[in-house]
């Protein structure tokens, strides 16, 4: 069974993110600049913390980039990728909160 309150609490930095990713931490933070994905910490001087759906939206930029589509490409799909997969998130934490009442 999905563990949404795990989900909920898993927090990373960077550099985390960058070793769970492949992907290195200045291009994470190149896309944060650019406005592609949004850290959880945006205060300045404050580390970056990254969650659930941050990470997996980094994966699948990185799988369409590896793919072969642009970095805007990769952002559209995943853009409507991350859509679903937020709404389907949501249905199955209100069907276990049922469960459990």
């Amino acid at each position: 069974m999905l563990d949404f309150d795990f989900l909920r609490k898993l927090v990373v930095g960077i550099g985390e993110v960058s070793q769970i990713t492949g992907i290195p931490t200045r291009q994470i933070r190149y896309w944060e600049e650019k406005g592609i994905i949004t850290s959880l910490t945006e205060e300045e001087g404050k580390n970056r913390r990254y969650d659930y759906l941050n990470i997996k939206k980094i994966l699948l930029i990185k799988e369409l980039l590896d793919e072969g589509y642009t970095l805007d490409a990769s952002v559209e799909k995943v853009k409507k990728r991350m859509a679903m997969i937020e709404e389907t998130l949501t249905k199955m934490n209100q069907l276990v909160n049922k469960q459990v009442s």
